[in-house]
Protein backbone atom coordinates (compact mmCIF):
# COMPACT_ATOMS: atom_id res chain seq x y z
CA UNK A 1 0.00 0.00 0.00
CA UNK A 2 1.56 3.32 -1.01
CA UNK A 3 1.33 6.22 1.39
CA UNK A 4 0.27 9.69 0.33
CA UNK A 5 2.46 12.62 1.17
CA UNK A 6 2.91 16.27 0.41
CA UNK A 7 5.75 18.80 0.28
CA UNK A 8 5.71 19.13 4.08
CA UNK A 9 5.85 15.38 4.76
CA UNK A 10 8.56 12.76 4.41
CA UNK A 11 8.21 10.88 1.14
CA UNK A 12 7.90 7.13 1.12
CA UNK A 13 8.60 4.69 -1.67
CA UNK A 14 7.18 1.30 -2.49
CA UNK A 15 9.05 -1.84 -3.52
CA UNK A 16 11.38 -2.16 -5.32
CA UNK A 17 13.58 -0.04 -3.00
CA UNK A 18 14.86 2.15 -5.84
CA UNK A 19 11.32 3.24 -6.69
CA UNK A 20 12.03 2.86 -10.40
CA UNK A 21 9.22 1.46 -12.56
CA UNK A 22 9.51 -2.27 -13.16
CA UNK A 23 9.95 -2.31 -16.92
CA UNK A 24 8.82 -5.38 -18.83
CA UNK A 25 10.81 -5.77 -22.02
CA UNK A 26 8.91 -7.30 -24.92
CA UNK A 27 10.21 -9.04 -28.02
CA UNK A 28 12.07 -6.59 -30.21
CA UNK A 29 14.22 -3.54 -29.46
CA UNK A 30 11.30 -1.14 -29.88
CA UNK A 31 9.07 -2.65 -27.20
CA UNK A 32 8.93 -1.90 -23.48
CA UNK A 33 6.08 -1.68 -20.97
CA UNK A 34 5.93 0.01 -17.58
CA UNK A 35 2.40 -1.29 -17.00
CA UNK A 36 0.30 -3.86 -18.79
CA UNK A 37 -2.99 -2.64 -20.20
CA UNK A 38 -4.79 -4.25 -17.28
CA UNK A 39 -2.49 -2.58 -14.75
CA UNK A 40 -2.86 0.77 -16.48
CA UNK A 41 -6.65 0.50 -16.38
CA UNK A 42 -6.46 -0.16 -12.66
CA UNK A 43 -3.73 2.32 -11.70
CA UNK A 44 -4.18 5.33 -13.98
CA UNK A 45 -5.68 8.57 -12.75
CA UNK A 46 -8.09 10.14 -15.20
CA UNK A 47 -8.59 13.86 -15.79
CA UNK A 48 -8.80 15.59 -12.39
CA UNK A 49 -10.17 18.91 -13.62
CA UNK A 50 -10.62 21.39 -16.47
CA UNK A 51 -7.32 21.97 -18.34
CA UNK A 52 -5.60 19.69 -15.81
CA UNK A 53 -4.25 17.02 -18.17
CA UNK A 54 -0.72 18.06 -17.21
CA UNK A 55 -1.27 17.59 -13.50
CA UNK A 56 -3.05 14.30 -14.24
CA UNK A 57 -0.06 13.07 -16.26
CA UNK A 58 2.28 13.98 -13.39
CA UNK A 59 0.13 12.00 -10.92
CA UNK A 60 0.45 8.96 -13.19
CA UNK A 61 4.21 9.43 -13.53
CA UNK A 62 4.69 9.59 -9.76
CA UNK A 63 2.55 6.48 -9.39
CA UNK A 64 4.71 4.65 -11.95
CA UNK A 65 7.84 5.72 -10.06
CA UNK A 66 6.47 4.24 -6.84
CA UNK A 67 5.30 7.48 -5.22
CA UNK A 68 1.68 8.15 -4.27
CA UNK A 69 0.81 11.85 -4.01
CA UNK A 70 -2.63 13.31 -3.40
CA UNK A 71 -4.06 14.85 -6.61
CA UNK A 72 -4.73 18.22 -4.98
CA UNK A 73 -1.07 18.46 -3.96
CA UNK A 74 0.11 17.73 -7.50
CA UNK A 75 -2.40 20.22 -8.92
CA UNK A 76 -1.15 22.89 -6.55
CA UNK A 77 2.48 22.18 -7.45
CA UNK A 78 1.84 22.15 -11.23
CA UNK A 79 -0.14 25.42 -11.01
CA UNK A 80 -2.57 24.77 -13.84
CA UNK A 81 -3.77 27.94 -15.56
CA UNK A 82 -7.45 28.34 -16.43
CA UNK A 83 -9.29 29.76 -19.41
CA UNK A 84 -10.93 33.11 -18.71
CA UNK A 85 -14.21 32.16 -20.35
CA UNK A 86 -16.10 35.24 -19.16
CA UNK A 87 -13.41 37.76 -20.11
CA UNK A 88 -13.59 40.10 -23.14
CA UNK A 89 -12.27 38.57 -26.37
CA UNK A 90 -8.63 39.83 -26.19
CA UNK A 91 -8.20 38.64 -22.60
CA UNK A 92 -9.98 35.37 -23.41
CA UNK A 93 -7.59 34.65 -26.29
CA UNK A 94 -4.58 35.52 -24.16
CA UNK A 95 -5.80 33.11 -21.48
CA UNK A 96 -6.31 30.39 -24.09
CA UNK A 97 -2.68 30.70 -25.17
CA UNK A 98 -1.46 29.71 -21.69
CA UNK A 99 -4.35 27.62 -20.31
CA UNK A 100 -3.28 24.32 -18.79
CA UNK A 101 0.44 23.80 -18.22
CA UNK A 102 3.76 23.83 -20.04
CA UNK A 103 6.39 21.12 -19.78
CA UNK A 104 8.32 23.42 -17.41
CA UNK A 105 5.34 23.42 -15.06
CA UNK A 106 5.13 19.63 -15.20
CA UNK A 107 8.83 19.20 -14.40
CA UNK A 108 8.74 21.72 -11.58
CA UNK A 109 5.47 20.30 -10.28
CA UNK A 110 6.79 16.73 -10.20
CA UNK A 111 9.91 17.80 -8.35
CA UNK A 112 8.01 19.84 -5.77
CA UNK A 113 5.21 17.32 -5.25
CA UNK A 114 7.78 14.55 -4.67
CA UNK A 115 9.84 16.57 -2.20
CA UNK A 116 12.69 16.70 -4.69
CA UNK A 117 12.83 12.95 -5.30
CA UNK A 118 11.81 13.15 -8.99
CA UNK A 119 13.56 14.99 -11.79
CA UNK A 120 12.28 15.67 -15.29
CA UNK A 121 14.11 16.34 -18.53
CA UNK A 122 12.49 17.72 -21.70
CA UNK A 123 13.36 16.75 -25.26
CA UNK A 124 11.99 19.08 -27.92
CA UNK A 125 10.58 17.45 -31.05
CA UNK A 126 10.02 20.67 -33.01
CA UNK A 127 11.45 21.17 -35.56
CA UNK A 128 11.12 17.47 -36.44
CA UNK A 129 13.83 15.20 -35.03
CA UNK A 130 15.65 12.45 -36.90
CA UNK A 131 14.81 9.51 -34.62
CA UNK A 132 12.65 6.42 -34.58
CA UNK A 133 10.15 7.34 -31.87
CA UNK A 134 9.37 3.79 -30.71
CA UNK A 135 13.02 2.76 -30.47
CA UNK A 136 13.92 5.96 -28.60
CA UNK A 137 11.03 5.60 -26.15
CA UNK A 138 11.73 1.90 -25.56
CA UNK A 139 15.37 2.63 -24.75
CA UNK A 140 14.52 5.21 -22.08
CA UNK A 141 11.64 3.19 -20.61
CA UNK A 142 13.93 0.17 -20.30
CA UNK A 143 16.38 2.36 -18.39
CA UNK A 144 13.72 3.30 -15.84
CA UNK A 145 12.25 6.61 -17.01
CA UNK A 146 8.57 7.47 -17.37
CA UNK A 147 7.62 9.74 -20.32
CA UNK A 148 5.00 12.45 -20.70
CA UNK A 149 4.14 13.49 -24.25
CA UNK A 150 3.17 17.12 -24.84
CA UNK A 151 1.24 17.04 -28.09
CA UNK A 152 -0.71 19.36 -30.35
CA UNK A 153 -3.89 17.32 -30.78
CA UNK A 154 -4.99 19.66 -33.58
CA UNK A 155 -2.38 17.97 -35.81
CA UNK A 156 -2.97 14.65 -37.61
CA UNK A 157 -6.75 14.82 -37.18
CA UNK A 158 -8.60 11.99 -38.90
CA UNK A 159 -10.49 13.23 -41.95
CA UNK A 160 -14.09 14.01 -41.09
CA UNK A 161 -13.47 14.33 -37.35
CA UNK A 162 -13.80 17.62 -35.47
CA UNK A 163 -10.56 19.46 -34.75
CA UNK A 164 -9.81 19.09 -31.01
CA UNK A 165 -9.91 22.21 -28.89
CA UNK A 166 -6.53 22.00 -27.15
CA UNK A 167 -3.09 20.48 -26.73
CA UNK A 168 -2.74 17.47 -24.42
CA UNK A 169 -0.26 15.94 -21.97
CA UNK A 170 -0.33 12.15 -21.63
CA UNK A 171 1.84 9.77 -19.66
CA UNK A 172 3.26 7.00 -21.87
CA UNK A 173 3.28 3.61 -20.15
CA UNK A 174 4.76 1.58 -22.97
CA UNK A 175 5.53 1.01 -26.63
CA UNK A 176 4.96 -2.15 -28.64
CA UNK A 177 4.03 -3.52 -32.05
CA UNK A 178 0.64 -1.76 -31.88
CA UNK A 179 2.15 1.65 -31.16
CA UNK A 180 2.41 3.98 -28.16
CA UNK A 181 0.41 3.21 -24.99
CA UNK A 182 -0.90 6.24 -23.09
CA UNK A 183 -3.09 7.15 -20.13
CA UNK A 184 -5.93 9.70 -19.77
CA UNK A 185 -7.53 8.40 -21.88
CA UNK A 186 -6.23 4.84 -21.90
CA UNK A 187 -5.31 4.24 -25.54
CA UNK A 188 -2.75 2.94 -27.97
CA UNK A 189 -1.91 5.22 -30.89
CA UNK A 190 0.24 4.65 -33.95
CA UNK A 191 3.76 5.97 -33.44
CA UNK A 192 3.58 7.95 -36.69
CA UNK A 193 0.51 9.85 -35.49
CA UNK A 194 2.08 10.54 -32.08
CA UNK A 195 5.24 11.84 -33.72
CA UNK A 196 3.27 14.21 -35.95
CA UNK A 197 1.56 15.66 -32.87
CA UNK A 198 4.93 15.93 -31.14
CA UNK A 199 6.42 17.85 -34.07
CA UNK A 200 4.27 20.98 -33.90
CA UNK A 201 4.99 24.67 -33.73
CA UNK A 202 3.70 26.44 -30.59
CA UNK A 203 0.35 27.55 -31.97
CA UNK A 204 -3.31 26.94 -31.12
CA UNK A 205 -6.48 27.02 -33.21
CA UNK A 206 -9.44 28.72 -31.53
CA UNK A 207 -12.88 27.92 -32.91
CA UNK A 208 -14.93 30.45 -34.83
CA UNK A 209 -17.86 30.23 -32.42
CA UNK A 210 -15.57 30.94 -29.46
CA UNK A 211 -14.44 34.12 -31.20
CA UNK A 212 -17.76 35.46 -32.45
CA UNK A 213 -19.64 34.73 -29.22
CA UNK A 214 -17.28 37.05 -27.31
CA UNK A 215 -17.42 40.04 -29.64
CA UNK A 216 -19.04 43.23 -28.37
CA UNK A 217 -19.10 46.90 -29.22
CA UNK A 218 -16.29 47.41 -26.72
CA UNK A 219 -13.95 44.82 -28.26
CA UNK A 220 -10.57 46.39 -29.06
CA UNK A 221 -8.73 44.24 -31.56
CA UNK A 222 -5.65 46.45 -31.28
CA UNK A 223 -4.94 44.76 -27.93
CA UNK A 224 -4.21 41.54 -29.81
CA UNK A 225 -1.26 43.15 -31.59
CA UNK A 226 0.24 44.58 -28.42
CA UNK A 227 0.73 41.56 -26.16
CA UNK A 228 3.61 42.32 -23.86
CA UNK A 229 6.81 40.30 -24.43
CA UNK A 230 5.32 38.17 -27.21
CA UNK A 231 5.69 39.52 -30.76
CA UNK A 232 4.04 36.40 -32.18
CA UNK A 233 0.59 37.93 -31.73
CA UNK A 234 1.59 40.58 -34.26
CA UNK A 235 3.52 38.17 -36.48
CA UNK A 236 0.48 35.89 -36.74
CA UNK A 237 -1.73 38.95 -37.27
CA UNK A 238 -4.29 37.66 -34.79
CA UNK A 239 -6.14 40.99 -34.89
CA UNK A 240 -6.33 40.75 -38.69
CA UNK A 241 -7.60 37.17 -38.52
CA UNK A 242 -10.38 38.18 -36.15
CA UNK A 243 -11.18 41.19 -38.31
CA UNK A 244 -11.50 38.96 -41.39
CA UNK A 245 -13.79 36.62 -39.47
CA UNK A 246 -15.99 39.55 -38.48
CA UNK A 247 -16.09 40.73 -42.10
CA UNK A 248 -17.14 37.26 -43.27
CA UNK A 249 -19.89 37.24 -40.65
CA UNK A 250 -21.41 40.59 -41.61
CA UNK A 251 -20.98 40.16 -45.39
CA UNK A 252 -21.71 36.45 -46.00
CA UNK A 253 -22.64 37.08 -49.61
CA UNK A 254 -19.11 38.31 -50.38
CA UNK A 255 -17.45 35.09 -49.18
CA UNK A 256 -17.08 32.02 -51.36
CA UNK A 257 -19.05 29.07 -50.05
CA UNK A 258 -16.94 26.95 -47.75
CA UNK A 259 -14.03 29.40 -47.52
CA UNK A 260 -14.99 31.18 -44.29
CA UNK A 261 -12.37 30.74 -41.58
CA UNK A 262 -13.25 28.04 -39.07
CA UNK A 263 -10.52 29.01 -36.60
CA UNK A 264 -8.18 31.78 -35.55
CA UNK A 265 -4.52 30.83 -35.09
CA UNK A 266 -2.89 32.22 -31.94
CA UNK A 267 0.47 31.71 -30.20
CA UNK A 268 0.65 28.96 -27.58
CA UNK A 269 2.90 28.74 -24.52
CA UNK A 270 3.47 25.01 -24.92
CA UNK A 271 6.39 23.29 -26.67
CA UNK A 272 5.81 19.93 -28.29
CA UNK A 273 8.04 17.09 -27.16
CA UNK A 274 8.58 14.50 -24.46
CA UNK A 275 9.54 14.96 -20.82
CA UNK A 276 11.29 11.99 -19.23
CA UNK A 277 10.99 11.56 -15.46
CA UNK A 278 13.22 9.53 -13.15
CA UNK A 279 14.15 9.33 -9.50
CA UNK A 280 16.71 12.06 -8.97
CA UNK A 281 19.31 9.81 -7.33
CA UNK A 282 19.15 7.12 -10.03
CA UNK A 283 21.82 6.43 -12.65
CA UNK A 284 19.43 7.23 -15.48
CA UNK A 285 18.76 10.69 -14.02
CA UNK A 286 22.48 11.45 -14.16
CA UNK A 287 22.54 10.15 -17.74
CA UNK A 288 19.67 12.42 -18.70
CA UNK A 289 21.49 15.43 -17.24
CA UNK A 290 24.20 14.89 -19.87
CA UNK A 291 21.89 13.99 -22.75
CA UNK A 292 22.14 16.06 -25.92
CA UNK A 293 19.27 17.49 -27.93
CA UNK A 294 17.82 15.13 -30.49
CA UNK A 295 19.22 15.54 -34.02
CA UNK A 296 17.19 17.55 -36.50
CA UNK A 297 15.89 16.05 -39.71
CA UNK A 298 17.98 17.16 -42.65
Amino acid sequence: MMESYGPDQESKETEPPSGSPECREQDGDASAMIWTLEEAAEKQTQQIGVSACGATAVINVLQALGLDVMPDIVERCVRTKSRQNDAPLPQYLMSRSVAGATHEQLICGAENASNGKVAGFFFSFYPERDIDLQTWLAKWIQKGTVPIATMNMQVAVTKGEEVPDAWHHQMIFGVGPDGVYMTNPLEVEKAGVVKQRLCSDSVLLVRREDILSRLSEDTKLSALAQVQDDPRWELLDVAGQVGQMIYEEITPDDADEGTAATHVLIPAAYKSGISLFALKDSEVAHELLNAKELPLCQ
